[in-house]
């Protein structure tokens, strides 16, 4: 089952020509969630061929640079005549503010939207088979992340070992690999567990949006196959970002070793550093032994199975 990330926006708050304001698009074999809108999201999204048939919005704060582009967005989709509901997720109290956003320049959409206030430690989405948690974040303003978290799959089935046992090949395999025991012509009875290896683990994906160094995004981060964490500033600002709410490339650094995940992308990257992030990855580096990238506007990432 696929899973593509694709980053619409890496800049900070004052964009750049390399660099759109925040927005992530994380594409789950075919269920579109977008994470933040920053100004000119639908451009992005035109430019990188993402396709707009997205289910999900999550804003994970008010700051312009994180939902200016839901306006031109929502009329984007009403010029593409869709009609399928659009569900967005903000955090609760900022629901009058989105849904401001989502009627501005006298807007009525012709499809529904369904803004939805949630809290800390909520599934704000519940699938079949995965959710997408949200996580309080340390911002100056009230703020969330989002982890998108799937269920563990079910284990191998060992065909070879089915049919030494004498299960014969057809339905029976099929009702084992689903958990329930079967009966053998001769009365003998196959248990799952004879036949099927233990669960494997599914995909997590983390987006902490706009925060300052935390324990609760290291603790809801761990075993991570992707972090997308905020590395605004690298070390010669450190104190900028605590003033303002931010990390720093070497923060997050730290917090991705903490939560030993598997790859670390560095975000919001201030427009001070122009083209060059070389001081964010080389102090990432020095406190995470993982995969360390600042993405590219458009830049995409395959997310495989940890067992894959």
């Amino acid at each position: 089952m696929s899973m593509r990330v694709t980053f619409l926006g890496t800049g900070g708050a004052v964009p750049t020509t390399e660099r759109n304001p925040s927005s992530v698009l994380v594409n789950r074999e075919g269920d579109r969630l977008l994470f933040d809108a920053g100004e000119g999201t639908q451009r992005q999204m035109m430019r990188f061929k993402t396709g707009f048939t997205i289910s999900d919005i999550f804003v994970t704060h008010l700051h312009g640079d994180h939902v200016l582009g839901l306006p031109g967005l929502i009329q984007t989709l009403d010029f593409n005549d869709r009609e399928e509901a659009l569900s967005i997720y903000t955090p609760a109290g900022t629901e009058e503010d989105i849904d401001a956003l989502v009627h501005a320049a006298a807007n009525q959409p012709s499809f529904p939207v369904h803004i939805y206030g949630v809290g800390p430690d909520e599934a704000a989405v519940r699938r079949d088979d995965y959710e997408v948690r949200t996580f309080r974040t340390d911002h100056d303003t009230n703020s969330l992340g989002y982890a998108l978290i799937e269920d563990d799959r079910k284990g191998r089935f060992d065909r070879e070992k089915a049919e030494e046992l004498g299960v014969p090949v057809g339905p029976k395999f099929s009702q084992l690999h689903e958990g329930d025991s079967v009966e053998l012509d001769d009365g003998t009875s196959i248990d799952p567990e004879q036949v099927v290896g233990d669960p494997r683990p599914g995909r997590t994906v983390v987006y902490t949006g706009d925060t300052r160094p935390s324990a609760k995004v290291a603790e809801i981060s761990e075993g991570a196959d992707l972090l997308i964490h905020d590395a605004t500033f690298a070390d010669d600002r450190k104190d900028r970002a605590a003033d303002t709410g931010h990390s720093t490339a070497r923060q997050a650094g730290e917090t991705a070793s903490r939560a030993d995940a598997a790859r670390l992308a560095l975000t919001h990257i201030s427009s001070r550093y122009a083209g060059d992030v070389s001081d964010h990855l080389d102090e990432a580096r020095e406190t995470f032994d993982g995969e360390v990238f600042v993405p590219d506007d458009g830049e995409t990432l395959d997310i495989p199975y940890p067992d894959e």
